[in-house]
């Protein structure tokens, strides 16, 4: 009966730890994927704001405008 009861505090403490190691991973995943999202939103929004620069100009705007 004592073995029983070791085992079965054994398993219950691995099982413990595994749902442990599962969350953290979890945890670490959805950490990087905002960061990822994060980084790529930035670069597009600056990319965005540099081609509105470059096509804004006057000299380019009017003769856009003429070719129209």
């Amino acid at each position: 009966m004592k073995q029983f009861i070791t085992v079965l505090v054994a398993a219950l403490f691995a099982a413990a730890s595994l749902t442990a190691v599962a969350q953290e991973k979890k945890a670490e995943q959805g950490m990087e994927k905002s960061k990822s999202m994060k980084s790529d939103t930035t670069k597009k929004a600056s990319a965005k704001r540099t081609a509105k620069k470059k096509s804004v100009k006057k000299g380019e705007a009017k003769k856009e405008e003429m070719k129209k």
